[in-house]
Formats: structure tokens, C-alpha cells, sequence
């Protein structure tokens, strides 16, 4: 737009003519954003806000009167604040290039005057410390003007041809070529110790790999030899089996026979050796019943045969009392009792006869060999008393 102006962003914009600018400036000061400028009436000028730069190259004698070639850069700019751009306004609008000029200029008397009041060998050791000491000192001078410095950087120190800084570090030169050496000797020692570290890996790697090599081929002869022995083995081993197969088919066959001989031998051996024993028995069991009924018959015989010699007993009991002198008492009473009395002496006699058949008989039911038939060695029975009759056909006695 016509009569619009706008400085760049590392510009600073100074406008002359109708009021004045802040604290009684000639002009007005205006950065970052555009104005109205009426033509004829007000003049526009553009004033650097960017870095500038300035090399400074100086021979400084220092507090021992050694001359050194310093050589120094410094960066500056013009300060961001209006009153730093008045000052370097007023100063450098017209001629910006001699803000470089005069700022080596400055910069170079302060170093003189500081490099003086060092000695070589702080100078060389503390660079940093002459920096900071040039930029203190020169920091309100550089205000003045509107200029302040971001970096003083001392790029090089040297004595020419005298030698002092050479001399002042040969012992470290020294000290570094001996540490140089030992590094060496110990890079050296360390390639040497890694060398055989290698070498004895490279050793041990061949043992190892020869003994993988015999371990593998004695398992390849291994497996040969026992895929050899495998089909002999294996025949052993179905030889083994078919005569366990046998084995066990005999086993079989004899614990069969022996079943057979059990079924056939001594199972009817068993039986009839039962039956032999069982017809024993029976025969021993008929024996003995045969033995006590023909016992039980002669008694029941012998009874009867007495029950019926009894009265012929009485009767010649009575006859033999016939020829004896008896005086009977009391009549047909007194004839009653001695009728009586020989009754009763007929039945004592048959009791006794039994009691005699019943205590000669054995054990067994068998009579004994001296009183056969319940007769004594003579055939009489024994009659109580004393008394005695002969069994079939001599006469009874009675004493």
C-alpha cells in the first residue's frame, strides 16, 4: 500500500521528520510490525539487527615480556532494546559496515591491556578465563555504542620464532610421548596376548573338533557293529523264544498227563480203595448184628427152653422131697408153703441160669470158650445153692 512500511524481522525502522521518538530522539524507532509514511514529509531508514562479526588479529607482550600473535573472532549485534538501537542509530546508520571496524578496535586494546597482566602460561592453559576477562571490561564500552557481544572466541596464540611455548610444553610432550609409548608398548602387548588367546581358541577349536570327529566315527563303527550283530541277535532271540514256546508247551503236556494219570489211575484207586473199606464196613456192621441176633435168639431159646423145663424142675424137686422124713406142722397150710417154697427156689434157679448166660459172653456177643451154651465143662447148669442139673438127660442133683 502506498506510504505503508514494514521493516524485515532482523530490521529495525527509523523514521525522521515530524515528532520526535522516545526520550528526545530524532527519529522514531519501530520494529516488528508496519506503519503509515507520508512521502516528502518523513524519511524511512532500515538499521541491522542481525550478527555481525569481527576478526581480530593482534601481537599482545605479555606480563614476562614475551610478545604472542593472538588472533581473536568476536560476534556482536545491535541490542534488541530501543535505547541500544538510538545509540547505534546515531552512530553506524549512516556507515553500518563500521560497526565491525570499531569493534575489533575496541576488543583489540582490551585484549593488550589484559594479556599484559598474564603470564604465558595461564594465557595458554586459560583461554576461557582471558575471554571472559576482555568481554567484562569491554561490555560498557560496547553499551555505549548500542552493540552487545554474544561470543569472543581467542582462536589461535602464538610466540613466533622465541620458542617459549614449544619449550613450555616439550615435557608435556615428553610425558605425552612416554604415555604414547607405554600405550603402544601396552596396544602392542595386548595384540600379542590376543594373538595367542586366538591362537590357543584356534588349538583348543581343532582338539575339540578332532575329538567330535572320533567321537562320530566311533559311533558310525558302533552302529555298524551292531547292525552286524542285529540279524544273529535277533535269531538267538527267536531261537530263545520258539524253545520257550516248547518249554512251556511240555510243561503243559506233563501237568495234562499228570491230570490224566490223577483221572485215570489214582482217582479209581482212591475210589475203589472207599468201596473196599465201605464193603468192610458194612460186612464188618452185618457180622456184628448177625452176631448179637443170634446171641439175642439163643437167649430168648435158652429161656424158653427153661420156662419149659421148670415144672419138670418142681416136680423132681418134689419127688426127691418124697422119700425125706418132713413133718409137716400145720396140715394142708404147711403142704401149701413147702409147694410154695419149691416154686420160688424153681424161679431163683432160672434167674440165676440167666444171670450166668449174661456174664459169659465176651465183648464181642460171643460165649465164653469154658461155659458154651451157659453149661459148665460137664454140661450141667449151676443151679444156686450149690445145686446142679445135668442140661438134657441126666437127672438134677440137688445136695
Amino acid at each position: 500500500m502506498f506510504g505503508y512500511r514494514v521493516p524485515a524481522p532482523d530490521e529495525a525502522m527509523l523514521i525522521s521528520g515530524g515528532r520526535r521518538g522516545l526520550g528526545g530522539a530524532p527519529f522514531r524507532v519501530v520494529t516488528g510490525h508496519g506503519k503509515f509514511v507520508l512521502p516528502v514529509f518523513r524519511k524511512v531508514r532500515f538499521l541491522t539487527l542481525s550478527m555481525c562479526e569481527s576478526e581480530v588479529t593482534e601481537t599482545c607482550v605479555t606480563r614476562q615480556g614475551i610478545a604472542l600473535h593472538v588472533r581473536a573472532v568476536i560476534a556482536f549485534k545491535v541490542g534488541n532494546d530501543h535505547e541500544s538501537i538510538i545509540n547505534a542509530g546515531q552512530r553506524f546508520l549512516s556507515d553500518q559496515e563500521q560497526m565491525s571496524v570499531l569493534t575489533g578496535r575496541i576488543f583489540a586494546g582490551h585484549l593488550r591491556a589484559i594479556i599484559g597482566s598474564m603470564t604465558v602460561e595461564e594465557i595458554v592453559t586459560e583461554r576461557q578465563k582471558l575471554a571472559a576477562e576482555v568481554l567484562d571490561t569491554s561490555k560498557t564500552e560496547m553499551a555505549k555504542i548500542g552493540l552487545i557481544v554474544d561470543s569472543l572466541q581467542i582462536q589461535s596464540i602464538d610466540d613466533g620464532d622465541t620458542g617459549y611455548i614449544d619449550a613450555m610444553s616439550a615435557p608435556h610432550k615428553a610425558a605425552i610421548q612416554r604415555q604414547a609409548q607405554i600405550a603402544q608398548a601396552q596396544a602392542t602387548q595386548a595384540a600379542v596376548e590376543a594373538e595367542q588367546a586366538a591362537a590357543r581358541k584356534q588349538a583348543e577349536y581343532a582338539r575339540q573338533t578332532a575329538i567330535v570327529k572320533a567321537e562320530y566315527s566311533a559311533e558310525v563303527d558302533r552302529a555298524q557293529a551292531q547292525a552286524g550283530q542285529a540279524g544273529p541277535l535277533a535269531q538267538a532271540h527267536a531261537q530263545q523264544e520258539v524253545l520257550a514256546a516248547q518249554t512251556e508247551l511240555a510243561q503243559r503236556q506233563a501237568k495234562l498227563r499228570q491230570q490224566q494219570l490223577v483221572a485215570e489211575v489214582v482217582k479209581p484207586a482212591e475210589a475203589e480203595a472207599e468201596r473196599v473199606r465201605i464193603l468192610a464196613a458194612a460186612e464188618a456192621q452185618r457180622m456184628k448184628i448177625q452176631a448179637e441176633a443170634a446171641a439175642s435168639y439163643d437167649r430168648v431159646a435158652l429161656d424158653r427152653m427153661l420156662i419149659d423145663q421148670l415144672p419138670g424142675i418142681v416136680k423132681e424137686a418134689a419127688g426127691g422131697l418124697a422119700g425125706a422124713n418132713v413133718n409137716v406142722l400145720n396140715g394142708a397150710d404147711g403142704l401149701g408153703e413147702i409147694a410154695a417154697g419149691l416154686v420160688s427156689q424153681g424161679l431163683t434157679i432160672l434167674d440165676s441160669v440167666r444171670q450166668n448166660l449174661s456174664g459169659g459172653q465176651d465183648s464181642d456177643g460171643q460165649r465164653s470158650e469154658d461155659g458154651k451154651d451157659g453149661k459148665d465143662g460137664k454140661g450141667l447148669l449151676q443151679l444156686p445153692g450149690g445145686k446142679a442139673r445135668k442140661s438134657d438127660d441126666g437127672p438134677v442133683d440137688v445136695d
